[in-house]
């Protein structure tokens, strides 16, 4: 009897431990919901008045897709991150490259083909030769099919040696841009990169850097920026790039101008561009964990009594895919807009583009009708807009990786993490399309661009989509028939459309077709992008310089900045005089006191003696103009020569200067930090330490103080 009893107790036991496993189970499940269909996700999206979305490609033809292009012949491939977000074994990455073809000419793909398996953490890709370029960390590889199986036959690694252990935070973005670079995100990751072709080329130290390469000149550097998944290049090369809380940022100087000598304060000069900042309108909840996590951390804070603020929703986080919209499908409003998906926020934000005034920076601002709202926002939480691209019909695209979880396992807590599958939802992914409302619908099989003579391809350096442009160009320049030369001379001379003619400027460089006139005459090009742009090659011609030195009065801030930069590439004294104007015009802006520091000429003792002879800079104060003082004279002490350190103390000791206190404090605290930057702790130069004791023995209060700090920092390093 006691046997019955202790076997019909421990079939209610066991029946009882079922049903909580199931109670809790289903109370675990219900922290986050299951996937839709594609028809049933396409009922979930809000769009801005105007617009429509429809469906353009999904599972089983695409699976975690991150990136999607036409080529020029009309073929759309897709790149899917199927290993995300774990690293994958050694050949054994899930990566692939399907490419979808439209058989029946409805205008959507309904065949899939694997061009390319097995990559690791592959990202993006570029059309290139007949193949396509793509970056898949450690490499960038080239991918091309010579048997016409749809399939790449030829695997080649173009560079090697990029960080590979964070998928969120690989080499990507791959955008070729009007003056013939492909730039690429690096998120500003350490690595060491080299040309797998060309092993005698000095290997890059890619940390703090994004890179840029040309394949057909064998050309590769790190080029300024710290962009992660999203890179949008305007009509005239204008990077502005994505970073999770940061949804779109400008590198305004070129890093090769921040490298020309080492002595700079700072190389970085990443803006953030938007006059709303973190804030978003999104449709969806925030997932438990991260409610859970936010909490946590906010509770932290509040017990330390920190002034930080954790957000859980309408705040980005994972902004991701920034894309221009270079289409021409759209109304003329959208010309300057930017794309940027949220995949934590479930939504599509634009931003509109608009110049500073009377600076070289771009705002970046809400459009009107989308204040407190976005451009597109769904209330499915699976839907995840990692990336977009423009079709060559002027089409917005948008690449949905369609996930439960889209976040680093890393950053979650452990309890946290033990209900969610992060790879729930690999075998999905979708391709919408955005398309106003009542636009006739254009043909997305293209024209096959290979099949066109070069002289109709010059003809589409006029067309109002960048696609065909920038795919036009890069065509005639594979080609390199310079039968076409003097029907691009015509385009340069003689085309209404600005962008048309600084495409055919730069095919023209890309064809070694370039001469001075050429550029002489685009420096008076009536649009000051052709300008800046005029000045950028320029550089090359010594001949354009007297015309150069003309324009320091130039109507546009961004000709200006430019300006400021290359005349820095020539080292000639008659530029000095020049730069001098540039800092006297422009001297409180960050940007041009960077520009003009960053050359030889724009840091010498020539022109702070010219400042200051001319009165007109130093005649009132302003924290932008100490700030140059501090950053000039840090540049003078670092680079610790002998004969410039003692003109400086001769100029200090004038007695106009002597007087400008405030002046004196903050040149003397520059050039302290300067010398402090590399120096040993060997025997002061004898000579520079008496120069000081003397120029020390007439001072008084701060400025003595600080003349000491100066002598204590110096040592015999200095040449």
């Amino acid at each position: 009897m006691q046997s019955l009893l202790n076997i019909k107790c421990n079939t209610w036991r066991t029946a009882a431990l079922i049903l909580c496993g199931l109670l809790l189970f289903s109370c675990t499940q219900k922290h986050y919901t299951d996937a839709l269909s594609p028809e049933e996700a396409l009922k979930h999206f809000e769009i801005v008045d105007g617009f429509k979305i429809e469906l353009f490609a999904s599972e089983p033809d695409i699976m975690s897709p991150v990136d999607m292009v036409f080529d020029e012949q009309g073929n759309i491939y897709v790149v899917e991150m199927g290993d995300y977000p774990y690293q994958p074994e050694g050949g054994k990455g899930k990566g692939r490259i399907r490419m979808l073809k439209d058989t029946n000419g409805d205008g959507k793909p309904d065949t899939s083909y694997v061009f390319a398996d097995g990559l690791p953490s592959a990202t993006s890709m570029l059309p290139w030769k007949s193949g396509l370029i793509v970056t898949a960390a450690p490499d960038i590889l080239y991918l091309k099919d010579t048997t016409g199986d749809f399939h790449a036959d030829i695997k080649e690694v173009l560079f090697t040696g990029f960080f590979a252990s964070n998928s969120e935070a690989q080499i990507t973005s791959l955008r070729l841009a009007p003056d013939n670079w492909i730039y690429a995100n690096n998120n500003g990751q350490a690595g060491t990169v080299h040309a797998v072709s060309n092993p005698d080329t000095a290997a890059l130290s890619m940390g703090g850097s994004d890179f840029r390469f040309w394949p057909d000149k064998g050309l590769f550097e790190k080029e300024s920026g710290n962009g992660q998944f999203g890179l949008a290049i305007d009509d005239w090369g204008n990077r502005f790039y994505t970073q999770n809380t940061i949804h779109i940022q400008q590198a305004p100087v070129p890093l090769r101008y921040l490298h020309r000598h080492t002595y700079l304060p700072s190389d970085r000069l990443d803006v953030n561009i938007s006059d709303h900042d973190l804030v978003m309108f999104q449709k969806t909840p925030p997932p438990y964990w991260r409610l859970e996590r936010s909490n946590r951390r906010q509770k932290d804070y509040d017990e330390r009594k920190l002034s930080r603020n954790e957000y859980a929703e309408d705040h980005f986080t994972g902004a991701s895919g920034g894309t221009f919209y270079g289409g021409d499908a759209f109304p003329e409003s959208f010309r300057s807009s930017i794309f940027t998906g949220d995949v934590a926020g479930n939504l599509v934000h634009r931003d509109l583009l608009t110049l500073q005034n009377n600076s070289p920076l771009f705002v970046a601002k809400r459009a009107e009708g989308e204040k407190d709202r976005e451009f597109l926002a769904s209330t499915d939480p699976w839907f995840r807009p990692a990336n977009f691209t423009v079709g060559p019909d002027g089409y917005l695209y948008i690449i949905d990786m369609y996930r439960q979880h889209i976040e680093t396992p890393v950053s979650i807590p452990e309890d946290l993490k033990k209900d969610m599958d992060f790879t729930n939802g690999e075998q999905y992914g979708r391709i919408y399309r955005v398309v106003p409302e009542g636009a006739e619908k254009k043909q997305t099989q293209i024209p096959n661009l290979r099949s066109k003579a070069p002289e109709a391809l010059v003809a589409l350096l006029a067309h109002p989509n960048q696609w065909w442009r920038l795919q036009a160009q890069r065509l005639l320049l594979e080609y390199g028939d310079l039968a076409v030369v003097p029907a691009l001379k015509k385009i340069f001379a003689e085309h209404t459309d600005a962008r048309a003619r600084l495409h055919a400027l730069y095919t023209l460089e890309g064809l070694n077709a370039l001469d001075a006139g050429l550029i002489q005459r685009a420096l008076k090009d009536p649009d000051p992008g052709m300008r800046t742009h005029a000045i950028i090659l320029s550089e090359r011609y010594p001949q354009c310089l007297p015309q150069l030195l003309t324009m320091v009065g130039d109507s546009s801030a961004q000709v200006v900045l430019q300006l400021a930069l290359s005349l820095g590439e020539f080292a000639l004294p008659q530029v000095i005089p020049a730069l001098a104007n540039i800092i006297e015009r422009y001297g409180e802006a960050a940007l041009f006191q960077t520009a003009v520091l960053s050359s030889d000429a724009g840091s010498s003792m020539e022109l702070l003696k010219l400042l200051i002879s001319r009165g007109s800079f130093f005649k009132d104060t302003s924290p932008e103009k100490i700030a140059f003082v501090k950053d000039y004279l840090y540049v003078i002490g670092a680079r610790k020569k002998k004969e410039d350190i003692l003109a400086l103390i001769a100029l200090l000791s004038h007695p106009e200067v002597k007087e400008a206190i405030n002046w004196q404090l903050a040149g003397l605290e520059g050039l302290t930090k300067g010398l402090q930057k590399s120096a040993n702790k060997s025997k002061p130069d004898p000579d520079l330490i008496s120069a000081f004791q003397v120029y020390e023995s007439g001072s008084k209060g701060e400025i003595k103080s600080a003349l000491k700090e100066v002598i204590q920092a110096m040592g015999d390093s200095i040449q």
